[in-house]
């Protein structure tokens, strides 16, 4: 079914927790294994329906902010999710606890009930007043993003149609373009501030509820890390300043020489320009681009062609940005319809390309886990979600002069080259959140000069002085996933070092990466992330002297180009 077409019903909470409560019940007085494994597929079946109004619903939302009546199905689901988290939680407090778990396990091995056991350790009913306060406070940031109007170039823009002017071949429309949209967080710098000083301490109350001192153990369960821990993140984050930083350094020095830039170090209006005659930038419209796309992905593999017919038949995409619509770009899921969805917000930028290859890379993960039961196992943890959409960018290299003609190569080099460059950004988010949550009594000044302080440690090579925005160190303000899914950033920086691992061999042997790709993918959430990189000969992210390995055959190739 199509996606404008797919029916909308706001979920019942009252019959929800009648099914649930009955449910709970029936499950504890089960009789036998058989009787046990048809109670879990009633609740399966259940859930499968509810999650599904619930993403719909979601999904509308975020391609129009100002919708009123998806806003307030967006605040019913706020308000609802945290109460229903109680009777779900009771159901597999039973299922923990079943005599028949054993058999249980023997069906679906044991990472089902290793994630309930780590989602246990999230909630309390004492917190749901809690969770309800952090969602409105994630939803108060999203829509402020989402309402930018920027006054530029005769034009009233969004956040994400200005982005485009930083890449400028025009130094001084570089300038301008960063100054005015600075200048908007600027205006709302006190606002963000408040929303992201209530949001740690309503976490950090959280945390208390549930018996840790600080948020950070709290998110750690939350993101699933249930094979690894923040001792093994700091080893990475280690790893990064050691072997990472020093290669990225290099690279935005070469970066500054081929541009012209005088001076050791980059302005913020010259960091994302790579090439003084512009850019690699997308040939043809929307519509051409997904006409490749959709010959790439049909060239690809079989499946892969399978899948992008039913994205495309089935109107799973949203990519145009607009006024209204919430920034970014992700994949969600409307498990009834056995479909992926992918939103995004295209700009004339090579990144409208890596949404067509990165997003469609969690959407095939998604497509290929579509029919695994429990469905439960079809939920990976994040980091592993983001190696099925890193990977899949560098996959489709092959078909790149379809989409950039003459710019193909400096699209390899610009795409491997950010990849590298990415992961100390990414790594500096990741310890930010750690200092924040471990000192959550921080003022907002505090933060900002932590910020600065992570932006020496990793990015050494920026002069940020030009623009308060960034001079003030509040360029955090501008990443969502700091407001709405704290420690979620580091899964990027490590799923990086998998993607590249993957597009090393790749290089050497396609059709073997490929068939240990797609090997990745099938397991789903069925093995923890350390299970799959091991089952996929990948090296571990958490010993540092791999990160270098990585780094040097990336690195070898870029001199090369």
């Amino acid at each position: 079914m199509k996606f404008p077409q797919m029916p909308y019903t706001r979920p019942d909470v009252e019959e929800i927790k009648a099914k649930l409560t009955d449910l709970t019940a029936r499950l504890k007085s089960s009789s036998s294994a058989e009787e046990t494994f048809d109670i879990y597929k009633e609740y399966d079946d259940f859930n499968k329906h509810t999650m599904s109004m619930f993403n719909i619903a979601s999904i509308r939302y975020t391609l129009d902010t100002t919708d009123k009546f998806y806003n307030e199905e967006q605040n019913f689901s706020i308000e609802a999710g945290p109460k229903l988290r109680a009777f779900e939680q009771s159901f597999f407090d039973a299922l923990l606890e079943s005599p028949f778990r054993a058999d249980m396990e023997a069906e679906w091995g044991p990472i089902l009930f290793t994630n309930r056991e780590m989602a246990s350790k999230t909630f309390s009913p004492e917190i749901v007043a809690d969770l309800q306060e952090e969602g409105r406070l994630v939803k108060q940031y999203n829509e402020l993003i989402a309402s930018a109007q920027i006054e530029f170039d005769g034009k009233t823009l969004t956040l994400a149609q200005i982005s485009p002017y930083y890449q400028n071949t025009c130094q001084d429309t570089r300038k301008a373009a960063i100054k005015a949209s600075s200048a908007w967080y600027m205006e709302r710098a006190d606002k963000l501030d408040g929303i992201f000083d209530e949001l740690v301490k309503v976490r950090t109350r959280i945390a208390n509820k549930l018996g840790h001192d600080t948020f950070t153990q709290v998110g750690y369960y939350r993101m699933q890390r249930n094979s690894y821990d923040r001792n093994d993140v700091a080893k990475f984050r280690d790893g990064v300043v050691k072997y990472i930083v020093p290669i990225a350094a290099r690279l935005k020095a070469e970066q500054a020489k081929r541009i012209g830039v005088d001076g050791t170090k980059l302005k913020i209006h010259d960091d994302s320009f790579q090439y003084p005659e512009g850019n690699a930038k997308p040939i043809g419209t929307p519509d051409d681009i997904f006409a490749h796309g959709k010959t790439m992905y049909h060239e690809l593999s079989g499946e892969t062609a399978e899948f992008i017919d039913f994205m495309m038949e089935n109107d799973l995409f949203d990519v145009l940005t607009r006024p209204g619509k919430r920034s970014g770009g992700y994949c969600s899921s409307i498990p009834i319809y056995r479909a992926p969805f992918i939103f995004a917000n295209f700009n004339g930028t090579s990144g409208d390309i890596d949404v067509l290859t990165h997003e469609a890379g969690h959407a095939f993960a998604g497509y290929v886990a579509r029919d695994m039961y429990p469905s439960l196992l079809r939920r990976y943890s994040m980091e592993t979600a983001e190696v099925h959409s890193m990977a899949m960018e560098f996959f489709t290299w092959p078909w790149m002069e379809g989409f950039f003609g003459d710019q193909t190569q400096k699209y390899y080099y610009s795409h491997l080259a950010s990849a590298l460059i990415f992961i100390p950004y990414g790594t500096m988010v990741d310890e930010f959140q750690h200092h924040i949550y471990d000192k959550p009594n921080m003022t907002p000044k505090e933060r900002n000069n932590l910020w600065l302080e992570l932006e020496a440690k990793y990015r050494p090579w920026l002069d940020l002085s030009d623009t308060p925005f960034y001079g003030e160190g509040r360029r955090w303000q501008g990443q969502s996933h700091i407001f709405g899914m704290p420690f979620y950033y580091i899964d990027y920086c490590i799923a990086q070092i998998m993607a590249l691992s993957f597009w090393a061999q790749d290089q050497k042997d396609h059709d073997a990466a490929w068939a240990k790709y797609r090997r990745f993918l099938g397991f789903a959430g069925s093995k923890t992330f350390v299970q799959l990189i091991e089952d996929a000969g990948l090296p571990t992210p958490f010993e540092p002297n791999n990160l270098k390995d990585v780094a040097d055959a990336t690195v070898e190739w870029l001199n090369k180009a």
